[in-house]
């Protein structure tokens, strides 16, 4: 099959008439750079993600004039028209952020979480959360079950924790150590990697990926070749934070902590009446992917999603289907779901690591073939082999597709602590394969996997913050937009459900989602039988 490939782009040099020395480039590479015909697109999409201005930091500044969740509220308004709630109306809640003084901030760029739920009912909806840019903020919720309602509303970070998150992209981009293992007979070399390193090209080995143009770079070793590279590794985290800025992610203080209500947290929601109007927000509230009502995921974009949880219902559903996984470990999660909830998927030992596989799971009966790969650098994945990093966009290129073949994407995790450039490039690239693919194959079944709000400590926010995820998700969200492929929103189905956030979410959570992605690989005409309802 010939596919279109790309060159690594070369650095431009300069040749002098007369040198005396050839000029040392202090690097060959750039952690922001696209491609040319991509630039116009990645402008865009780092303008759609625009935060709003958060505060700079003196030295010496005060964790009190901070944002804090001490003194600051929500505040249920009423119901436009009056009257009471009723299930399509659309709930509106002003959220006031104040310093630990209790003083009304006034300007915005705080990281806020709400949702709407009910624990008697197992219900559960996200909250869209609007920034005014003075302190306040609104949250808008869709009503859409009968009965009582609490809201919810979380102080992620405090704008002056994004102030830090954004100084550390920007000041140390490559602050993830990631390594290249050298080996050769007995020789074993390590050197450090990473999308771009400072060197002058003759100390480093160039190991861009020829088809789609993703960089990686590793220092070259001193006693081995480049082509003796044989392992990609993880090697740890550093940076360096300022006094005083610690303060600024405490778990139970300023990080992940509720913000209370001034008045009632609650409401009533009676049923609709026909032949009335729904209230809707006057605000830019889209509506939500879905929610839970008796701990079941309902999707509100026309996706009927029908409970397959046990092993019948699996396999009957994956009868005489592919299904490719692509991701990270929330997509290896997926997999070992599937390979538990239906043990007749049969995992066969490819022997290989358990955090990176590859990994296969078959049926032989059913004529079923489930497989995982994990993506390549960078990733935060130790002892992966040389021979098992594959990208993304050329697994693709690889897959004849068709109607029996289904493919999940989940790619975000890893990506946080670059620049948003380098996510929005390895996007573009797998796109661009998607596209190809559904060309040549139109009736193959393409799932994207969104990010997820996960716990956070100190290491995980520096990391991996909810709010790198935030940006990341929603340039996930727009690149794939207008392009043939179905969503599992992740963002949503961890938001909205009662139980804690986690970068792999707990099995109720992640039963709902495998639900989703097997409801759109089942036929509509139902090929399946729906597990019974309790």
């Amino acid at each position: 099959m010939n596919v279109p490939t790309t060159q690594a782009p070369t650095p431009n040099t300069t040749t002098l008439k007369r040198p005396t020395e050839p000029p040392q480039p202090a690097s060959v590479c750039s952690y922001h750079s696209v491609l040319p015909e991509d630039a116009l697109e990645v402008e865009q999409l780092k303008e759609s993600i625009a935060w709003p201005e958060t505060p700079s930091l003196p030295s010496n500044f005060s964790l009190n004039d901070t944002s804090g969740p001490a003194h600051s509220t929500f505040t249920i308004l009423p119901r436009n028209g009056g009257g009471s709630w009723r299930v399509g109306d659309q709930l509106e809640v002003l959220i006031q952020i104040t310093d630990f003084h209790g003083r009304p901030k006034s300007s915005g760029g705080d990281v806020l979480l709400a949702r709407l739920h009910n624990p008697t009912l197992f219900a559960g909806v996200a909250g869209r959360v609007l920034d005014h840019h003075n302190g306040s903020y609104t949250a808008v919720f869709s009503l859409l079950w009968e009965g009582s309602a609490h809201v919810e509303v979380t102080l992620v970070h405090p704008s002056e924790a994004v102030t830090v998150l954004e100084r550390i992209t920007q000041q140390n981009p490559g602050r993830v150590s990631l390594k290249g293992i050298f080996r050769s007979g007995s020789v074993t070399e390590a050197t450090a990697c990473n999308v771009c390193l400072k060197a002058p090209p003759e100390k480093l080995c160039n190991f861009t990926d020829i088809r789609t143009g993703e960089p990686w770079f590793c220092y070259k070793p001193k006693k081995l070749k480049c082509e003796h590279r044989a392992i990609h590794s993880f090697g740890g985290f550093g940076v360096k934070l300022k006094p005083m800025e610690e303060n600024l992610f405490q778990r139970g203080v300023n990080m992940k902590v509720f913000i209370r209500a001034s008045g009632s947290s609650n409401i009533i929601i009676l049923p609709k009446l026909k032949g009335k109007v729904s209230v809707f927000s006057s605000l830019d509230g889209a509506q939500p992917a879905g929610y839970y009502y008796q701990g079941i995921w309902r999707a509100l974009d026309g996706t009927t999603v029908h409970q397959l949880t046990n092993n019948s219902a699996i396999s009957q559903c994956l009868s005489g289907k592919v299904l490719h996984l692509y991701g990270d470990s929330t997509i290896r999660q997926w997999f070992e779901y599937l390979i538990s909830a239906a043990p007749d998927l049969k995992k066969f030992d490819l022997k290989s690591r358990t955090q990176t596989g590859p990994f296969m799971a078959l049926n032989y009966a059913k004529n079923i073939l489930v497989t995982f790969r994990c993506h390549a650098p960078p990733i935060r994945f130790g002892n992966l082999p040389i021979s098992q990093v594959r990208y993304i966009a050329n697994e693709l290129d690889g897959l004849v597709g068709g109607e029996n073949t289904a493919i999940v994407i989940g790619v975000w995790s890893h990506f946080s602590t670059f620049p948003v450039e380098v996510y929005i490039r390895r996007l573009l690239s797998i796109r661009r394969a998607v596209e190809r693919l559904l060309t040549r194959a139109p009736g193959t079944l393409v799932i994207i996997r969104t990010a997820n709000p996960k716990a956070l400590s100190l290491y995980e926010t520096l990391t991996n913050s909810d709010w790198f995820s935030i940006q990341r998700d929603k340039i996930l969200r727009t690149i794939f937009k207008g392009v043939n492929v179905r969503f599992v929103d992740a963002w949503e189905m961890t938001l909205a459900h009662h139980l804690p956030h986690n970068l792999h979410p707990q099995r109720p959570i992640i039963s709902n989602m495998l639900n989703v992605v097997l409801s759109h690989i089942c036929s509509p005409a139902g090929n399946f039988t729906e597990t019974k309802k309790l």
